[in-house]
């Protein structure tokens, strides 16, 4: 029997870039935006009168997760000063010397250059 080579599946979602945490009466709402522009939203898995600073950190490690299970890299995440009462912002970075491993690419790309044209000079 021939086997198919085993392709790479997309991640159901981008590499994540930012967070917003939201602390509301029914409980802790995050969003997560990805690099390449879209956003998953949804509840944090904290009761609702958890301290910010632990909000903070199920929601670092919610991030973390996801961007080594899905993407292979880790990532550093690291708050702004709060704008708001009871909302918080962070930036998502990759982590220095965890970049993800890049596509792969058929052999034949870049095709090299060619070679330079042979001058012809008349004597």
């Amino acid at each position: 029997m021939v086997r198919r080579k085993k392709e790479k599946k997309r991640p159901p979602f981008g590499l994540p870039k930012g967070i917003v945490l939201l602390a509301t009466p029914g409980g802790w709402r995050h969003s997560v935006l990805t690099l390449e522009g879209g956003m998953l939203c949804g509840r944090l898995d904290v009761p609702i009168h958890t301290d910010p600073r632990d909000a903070q950190a199920a929601a670092v490690a919610m991030v973390t997760g996801l961007a080594r299970d899905f993407h292979g890299t880790e990532v550093d995440v690291n708050w702004d000063p709060p704008q708001e009462p009871w909302s918080w912002t962070a930036q998502v970075t990759i982590a220095v010397g965890n970049e993800p491993d890049p596509p792969d690419i058929p052999s034949t790309w870049p095709v090299p250059p060619a070679s330079p044209a042979v001058v012809h000079q008349e004597i």
